[in-house]
């Protein structure tokens, strides 16, 4: 619109929605609709976008999304048109449900944040640009509150995140005049929240635009990439489309079957995440066969599968690659047939077969669905596809805080979904990668507590087991509720996934007795100081992780709000760093000396340090730097202290050595069950000993090359929970080499 004013820009992006509005509603309807949009013009007037567009273009903007999804409900429109107001203008809440209701106004708190945290700063006439300072830990903790609010908003009236999808969806489209920092702050927040709650409720339109724009901000390089690749043969993709739908088009006339043959492309971050599972088994972009693909619309189901036999009759079907989601929906409620053929030159190609009601949905979703319940009509689809969002509603009363109840949604409601059965056939949804745990806690509390084991498809499984589509979950229990144990809390042993069942586990630990919490806490601290040998100072250790006091820390760690895997994590954080290739002699590594940069230096035989420990060098006669632990004992009674220097972790990440004695009952294969955990960690082994002891039990120790303390300490997790396992931790070197080797280092 160039060359008109603000207010014609406006007026013209009105009159837009008023055409489309008055084709669909009553002119009573379209007044009411009118009138939400003078008010919103009036509020924002004077307040420009940093785009230097007229603010009043956003809520236009939004409301025509929501056109675009065919919603044409008139309080919805009105909250679109109203959403920003209150944040950004003098009109309060109160003047909205005096003027348009008790609908409207829910609908706009329901979207409107608890402060001015607004993805677009609003920028008045005659003053200077806004602050884009990075977010402080207030701010970012605000944003986890208003994120809270809409979602409990949305699990009362799903409309609320339609709005607020249109709302986000238009923000990314204009994203790119915003500062670095605050774009990949709300791409990230985009991707991680909107688009899985775009998919989740089956609104694939939105979903596919919403990845697409957020991978365009957070990996730029990688998605110029992808699109130089599909640009690059799109022509022969197009032309082969085309023939291939004038051949399909052909073969359903011939049979008097009506419908419309259309071709569909891959969004960009689809390609992406699939060339990422290619390359990791070796296959290459080329590979992709889906890139574009047919899809079949007609009207009648029984068309939809004479059409299936017609296709594998005109080209060769690709044998394992054919879904049925007419008769088995996703989860979402998508239906379609999917197969895959090799088309006249040789080629493979997708062909989606739907009727037009299920492409409707397919591309609107609930929003769909919803049209039906706004008409009077309770369409019990709805129903059942937002039974996910009323326990929405029932964690918020449990969880505390905000940042809690948003991952927990994120990874508990967002992810991809499992469907498996009870005993009784009762079918039970739960995230990708839940155990039988996670199971138990879904369907009780209670019943999760008095877990003692699972079966699945009549089999027994471990804790750890991850549900597949289709398993009957059995769980086994003991008379009374034992209640849960704190290894359940372990993520490297992985035995509960959802967040869903470690609040549920949190809490019972929280309803303990302190002191007897406290207890279990010291215990703990004193387990982990044996198992990593390595000196633990409660005091540091509440420092790193928050707390004001040892005291809050260790009650934390002993109510299993924080878990002892956590503790290696802490010290030694993982880094983005290259790794630095082992040295030919696993004691071979490289440090930084003050004043003299990055060393060559030899790892001491007599405590093994490694990053998270405090450590110092000593300088050898023809040897180098050595490198200690400050707490060595060799260090501690050193009679040449001006030997010794300062020395720190290099900023590049290293392989240390590392030793580790296991004392289990001796038993066939467990050697290899070992030297399997060991490989599944991706860590290499440079030694192994083992020792028969007087009681039949067996030592072996270990040396592995290892990056740091959390890689040590989640192999040590590993190994004890392997069968007949009674201790394993972590030891400087074995009794022979601390014999042989002299006190002085």
């Amino acid at each position: 619109m160039t060359g008109l004013s603000s207010t014609s820009q406006a007026h013209a992006g009105f009159d837009l929605l008023e055409a489309r509005l008055e084709e669909q509603l009553i002119p009573e309807r379209v007044d009411l609709i009118r009138e939400a949009y003078a008010v919103a013009e009036r509020a924002h007037e004077g307040q420009r976008r940093v785009s230097g567009e007229p603010f009043v273009t956003h809520p236009l903007e939004t409301a025509l999304i929501l056109a675009d999804l065919q919603i044409w409900d008139t309080p919805t429109l009105q909250a679109a048109l109203l959403h920003d107001v209150v944040e950004d203008s003098a009109v309060t809440l109160a003047e909205i449900e005096e003027r348009f209701g008790d609908e409207v106004t829910r609908l706009v708190d329901g979207v409107t944040k608890l402060m001015r945290l607004t993805d677009e700063p609003v920028q008045r006439e005659g003053k200077s640009s806004p602050d884009s300072t990075p977010l402080s830990a207030r701010a970012a903790i605000t944003q986890a509150e208003s994120l809270r609010k809409m979602l409990v908003a949305m699990a009362q009236d799903v409309r609320v995140v339609f709005i607020k999808l249109a709302d986000r969806l238009h923000n990314m489209r204009t994203l790119g005049v915003l500062p670095l920092e605050r774009r990949q702050r709300i791409a990230q927040e985009t991707r991680d929240i909107y688009a899985p709650l775009a998919h989740r409720l089956g609104i694939y339109r939105i979903e596919w635009e919403l990845e697409d724009l957020a991978f365009s901000h957070l990996q730029r390089d990688e998605y110029q990439n992808i699109a130089g690749l599909v640009a690059e043969r799109r022509v022969e993709r197009e032309e082969h489309v085309k023939q291939a739908t004038a051949a399909l088009e052909d073969e359903l006339k011939k049979a008097g079957v009506k419908g419309e043959v259309v071709g569909r492309s891959k969004n960009l971050y689809s390609i992406y995440l699939k060339m990422q599972r290619y390359e990791a088994s070796g296959r290459q972009f080329a590979d992709i066969y889906d890139l574009q693909a047919l899809r079949v619309i007609l009207s009648t189901v029984q068309d939809c599968y004479g059409a299936l036999g017609i296709v594998h009759s005109l080209w060769r079907p690709l044998p394992g690659q054919f879904d049925d989601y007419i008769a088995n929906p996703r989860e979402t409620g998508y239906q379609s047939l999917h197969t895959t053929v090799i088309t006249q030159n040789g080629k493979p190609m997708e062909v989606q077969i739907r009727t037009a009601e299920m492409h409707r949905l397919a591309e609107y979703g609930v929003a769909a669905h919803w049209r039906y319940k706004e008409g009077g009509i309770v369409d019990a689809r709805f129903e059942e596809r937002i039974v996910w969002l009323r326990q929405l509603l029932d964690w918020q009363r449990e969880v505390t805080g905000a940042e809690e109840f948003v991952e927990q949604v994120k990874q508990d409601i967002l992810p991809d979904q499992v469907f498996v059965y009870t005993p009784k056939g009762e079918i039970r949804e739960l995230p990708a990668g839940s155990t039988p745990l996670d199971f138990a806690f879904r369907i009780h509390t209670n019943l999760g507590f008095r877990t003692i084991g699972a079966k699945v498809n009549g089999r027994m499984v471990s804790f750890d087991y991850q549900l597949r589509n289709g398993d009957t979950v059995e769980i086994l229990t003991s008379k009374v509720a034992r209640g849960p144990s704190l290894d359940w809390l372990n993520p490297d042993l992985g035995f509960v996934r959802t967040e869903t069942a470690r609040q549920r586990i949190r809490q019972w630990f929280r309803k303990r007795e302190r002191a007897e919490s406290l207890a279990r806490g010291r215990q703990l601290l004193e387990k982990e100081t044996r198992r990593l040998s390595i000196s633990l100072d409660p005091v540091k250790l509440a420092q790193l992780f928050g707390y004001e006091t040892e005291e809050e820390f260790v009650l934390a760690l002993g109510t299993g709000v924080v878990s002892n895997s956590q503790i290696a994590s802490r010290l030694a954080p993982p880094e983005e760093r290259p790794l630095v290739p082992v040295t030919t002699s696993p004691s071979e590594l490289s440090v930084e000396v003050a004043g003299m940069g990055v060393v060559p230096a030899r790892s001491a035989r007599c405590c093994r340090p490694m990053p998270g420990e405090e450590i110092i060098g000593f300088v050898t006669r023809n040897r180098g730097v050595t490198v200690h632990r400050q707490t060595c004992p060799n260090i501690q009674n050193e009679d040449e202290p001006e030997r010794l220097v300062g020395v720190q972790w290099p900023a590049f990440e290293q392989r240390y050595p590392s030793s580790i004695v296991v004392t289990a009952q001796d038993r066939v294969g467990l050697l290899r069950d070992i030297t399997t955990v060991v490989s599944t960690e991706r860590l290499n082994i440079t030694d192994v000993r083992d020792r028969r002891n007087a009681d039949r039990s067996v030592t072996i120790s270990i040396t592995v090359e290892a990056t740091g303390l959390a890689q040590v300490s989640r192999l040590l997790s590993r190994l004890e929970g392997l069968p007949g396992v009674m201790s394993v931790f972590r030891t400087a070197v074995g009794r022979q080499e601390q014999s042989a080797a002299a006190k002085r280092p």
